[in-house]
């Protein structure tokens, strides 16, 4: 059904409308239907698997990650307090103090005596 502009034109007020609400439902239906195909491609691709019943099953199966414990700072900055761990890159205040000619040494925290972590 294809209409020219003239045969638009010709239609009383009451035609356009219901024309005007034909589409919109049609419109609303494939919206609506492009929605849910467009999610289901979305939550395929989140989980990184086919959505067949042995991929679920695999990533149902996989082992959660282990905990790391929390690594206590050993580098203090004195002006502003900040710390770093000694892991990682050097952080830019430690750069920019051994480039003025302290060492790394003199920003370390004191000893932790027997608090401390012990390594087994």
């Amino acid at each position: 059904m294809t209409l020219s502009k003239t045969e638009l034109e010709a239609m009383s007020l009451d035609d356009l409308w219901s024309l005007h609400e034909k589409i919109s439902a049609i419109l609303a239906t494939r919206i609506e239907a492009e929605k849910r195909e467009l999610e289901k491609r979305l939550a395929v691709l989140s989980r990184g698997v086919s959505s067949s019943p042995d991929a679920m099953r695999a990533l149902q199966a996989e082992k959660p990650r282990r905990k790391y414990p929390r690594v206590l700072p050993k580098y203090r900055n004195p002006k502003t307090s900040e710390t770093w761990s000694g892991r990682g890159k050097l952080p830019r205040w430690l750069v920019a103090a051994m480039k003025s000619g302290k060492k790394i040494e003199e920003f370390r925290i004191g000893d932790t005596g027997a608090k401390g972590r012990r390594r087994a």
